[in-house]
């Protein structure tokens, strides 16, 4: 190269694709209309209360999985990727693979289990119909701001696993410490308000077992998107399809949302 030459890649800039107001509002209906349904399906079931631990569950592990799109998924994957191609390299890495996973298996004691001690203390007991009115105006209120609709307040702490604690600490170590801050889901960045909708189910339930279930459900989504780096794709690739995919996962979010706040007031006009 002379003096003047430059070397380098072409910068790549992926942007998500908007959806028009047309579009938000056939999600929105259409969101209404199958939750209408699932909450009629419930209703009938033979055992209700399993079918309505199933679309809660089913809520918790959509969010977990929806996390993936925060500034701190972004990074976990990109920052826990194995070193090196083939089996050797990826047996060197899986003891970060499992730290990664202890650290949301903790999370979800510990947030699980607080969750579930507070709620006892302040005497919930289970999905009443009052706890049915907040779970149903929780989802419907945050899916319409996913969907554009309203802007109602999300609160969470902006912040992110700091970057630097991978020159600090071996690589299976930060996997678990990664685990441990994502797993207690409210030290970082919110991505999804599935997250509010499962945190609230948590504590109406007044149970400590049921609470650290419904995280530990929760967190499984959070934790199988780094299965990724398994696989022969390099980090760029990774990175530009979540990017490419960024509003359709918002957009997916609210819909699940809107499902299931709309089956939850159905289950209330039956009570």
């Amino acid at each position: 190269l002379t003096a003047d030459d430059r070397a380098g890649v072409a910068d790549c800039v992926t942007f998500a694709t908007a959806f028009s107001p047309v579009s938000r509002r056939a999600i929105l209906m259409a969101s209404l209309g199958i939750g209408v349904g699932a909450g009629l399906m419930i209703q009938s079931a033979v055992e209700p209360i399993a079918a309505l631990w199933l679309l809660i569950g089913v809520a918790a592990f959509a969010g977990g999985l929806l996390s993936t799109w925060s500034p701190c998924g972004y990074s976990s994957i990109s920052l826990l990727r194995q070193t090196g191609q083939g089996g050797a390299a990826l047996v060197r890495w899986l003891p970060t693979f499992f730290a990664h996973g202890l650290g949301y298996a903790l999370g979800a004691l510990l947030l699980g289990g607080l969750l579930g001690l507070v709620g006892r203390v302040l005497g919930f007991a289970g999905f009443s119909t009052t706890a049915l009115v907040l779970l149903a105006l929780v989802g419907l209120i945050y899916g319409a701001h996913q969907l554009d609709f309203l802007r109602v307040p999300y609160p969470q702490r902006q912040a992110q696993v700091p970057h630097d604690a991978r020159q600090r600490f071996r690589k299976s170590t930060i996997g678990g410490l990664y685990g441990l801050a994502l797993g207690l889901n409210f030290l970082t960045y919110v991505q999804t308000p599935l997250l509010y909708f499962v945190t609230l189910a948590a504590l109406l339930t007044g149970n400590v077992v049921e609470a650290i279930a419904i995280f530990a459900v929760f967190n499984l989504g959070r934790f199988l998107p780094i299965a990724v780096n398994m696989l022969p794709l390099p980090d760029h690739v990774i990175q530009a399809w979540l990017a490419r995919n960024q509003e359709r996962a918002a957009m997916l979010d609210g819909a699940i949302l809107i499902v299931v706040g709309a089956a939850l007031a159905v289950l209330v006009w039956f009570h």
